[in-house]
Parts: C-alpha cells; structure tokens; sequence
C-alpha cells in the first residue's frame, strides 16, 4: 500500500526531542525513504531517535547528524551529506530553536533578562532557519520541487508580555514564511508553517511555568499533535500549497486528509498586503 511520503528524503532539524522527534518518527511511518536528524548538541538524543526510525522501518533510512544551525558552514554540510547519502532532499522541516529559558528561569520583562539569551534564542530561531533553506534552496530549485517546513507557534502568544524575544521570533518566522514562498512560487518548492496549537510538553517549558501547571493541572498538548500537518504538506497532495499556516490541534483525522488539512488552516498571522501581493490562500478564512 503507498504511503503519503513513500521516496521522500526529509531533512528535520532539531531531530532529537519534542516536535522534532515526533515528526521523525511520523515521516518514518509515512514511508519516507531517508531522514536525517540534526541537533546542535546532544548526539546521544538524535543517534536513539535514528536507531527507533529504523527499527520502525527495519532498514537503515535514518541518519544523525550533530550539527549547530546558527553555524551556516554546518547547515551547508549537512546538505551536502544528505545528498551524498541519499541523492537529493525533498524536505526541510526547520524545527530546531532556543526557548525562552535562555532569558530566565521565569516570564520577565525584556530589560530584567539575559542580553546572552536574547542572542542565543534570535540566532537560533531566526538565523537558523534561514541558515538551513539557504543550505537546500539551490538543490530544491535544481529538483523543480521541495517542501520547507516551519516551526511556528499560536499567534496570541507571539506578542504576550514577558516572554519576548521568543514569541516575536516566531512572529519573524512567519513572516520569512511568507516572504519565500513568494520568492520561490512557481518553482516547484513550497513554503508554510506548521503549530502544534497550544503548550507541548516540552523542555521548552519555563520551569516555574511547568510548576504552575503543575498546582493547577494545565494539560500539556502531546507532540505528536503536529504530524499529521507536517505529513501531509511533504506529501505530494499538498503541491499547490504555499505561504499558508496549519495547526496540528485543529486536524480531524476523521476527515479526508486534503479536508483535515484544510481545516486545520489559519489565516496568515499579518494583514493582507496593500499592494504587490501575490499570495491569495494565505489570507483566505479555512473552508468548511
């Protein structure tokens, strides 16, 4: 029986824990045919999720790579290996990023966290996608297709107080969504984000915030919630799909896929441009 993803080659940043990990093993079970998992540190993390992708898949379709994507030499390279190992890249999921514990233990205010942290979540969480669609942009455009996955996150929380520069990144994040879908329209390769809908349990978690949510019970979403989105826009199905936002909360998976990803759509996160727009869907409410 095919599966959604059967041939594909998907790169996935941030491989080893979290989103990261669940989309691997989700692009695994789809009939991927290679995957490569990066982390910029934690080899061991990666290396286990590699070893559980080809027990999945009972041969050897998983690699790790140790490699830091505020390093664009290192991003380069990890291209560059993907291909030598498996002939081309069809997919780049940009999943790896810094939280706000960079900042503090705790929300604070901008001006009381740590200017280091502040560097560290941008780089990582701006810079480092960037970093990696440069690094796969040329093979994509040489293939004629290719899929670019972004990690976002809720819109609400994007601009919440005290827990900048972590939510405006992903705001900025959404932005490069839609700036290179539009640079890259009409080429075969596609741009969009993916969100899982609402607080994971991640090590992303503030510790004082995990220990509120603790005393109160708040349920954690589970990260699986964002594979199904993450397949199918690598899948051919979604071709003619770009610039557009998908919320792994809001997939049904009783529905036809091509329905359930249409529901799970959100408007883009900014306001429709007063002239030269050359995206439509991304501003459209989800039908149905």
């Amino acid at each position: 029986m095919k599966k959604p993803l059967d041939g594909k080659i998907a790169i996935i940043t941030g491989g080893g824990r979290g989103l990261g990990r669940a989309m691997a093993l989700g692009y695994a079970k789809a009939g991927a045919s290679g995957i490569v998992i990066t982390a910029a540190r934690n080899r061991d993390q990666i290396e286990t999720v590699a070893a559980e992708i080809n027990d999945i898949t009972t041969n050897n379709i998983a690699v790790a790579i140790q490699a830091d994507v505020t390093d664009l030499n290192a991003c380069q390279e990890t291209a560059k290996a993907t291909i030598q190992q498996f002939g081309r890249i069809d997919v780049l999921v940009n999943n790896a990023g810094v939280g706000q514990g960079k900042m503090a233990d705790d929300r604070v205010k901008f001006y009381d966290g740590n200017p280091a942290g502040w560097a560290a979540i941008v780089d990582a969480n701006i810079n480092g996608p960037f970093n990696m669609a440069y690094a796969v942009a040329q093979t994509m455009l040489q293939q004629k297709s290719g899929r670019i996955l972004n990690v976002s996150k809720s819109r609400s929380s994007m601009y919440r107080p005290n827990e900048s520069p972590y939510g405006p990144s992903k705001a900025a994040l959404e932005a490069m969504t839609l700036c290179w879908a539009q640079d890259l329209l009409d080429s075969g390769v596609t741009v969009n984000s993916i969100a899982p809908g609402g607080a994971v349990e991640t090590e992303f978690v503030l510790p004082a915030v995990r220990a509120s949510a603790s005393q109160t019970g708040k349920p954690y979403l589970p990260a699986e919630i964002i594979v199904p989105p993450a397949v199918w826009l690598a899948s051919n199905e979604a071709s003619e799909i770009t610039g557009c936002r998908f919320i792994g909360s809001k997939w049904d998976s009783n529905l036809p896929p091509d329905h359930a990803a249409e529901a799970s759509r959100e408007p883009a996160v900014f306001l429709p441009p007063e002239r030269d727009g050359i995206l439509t869907k991304a501003w459209e409410p989800p039908k149905g």
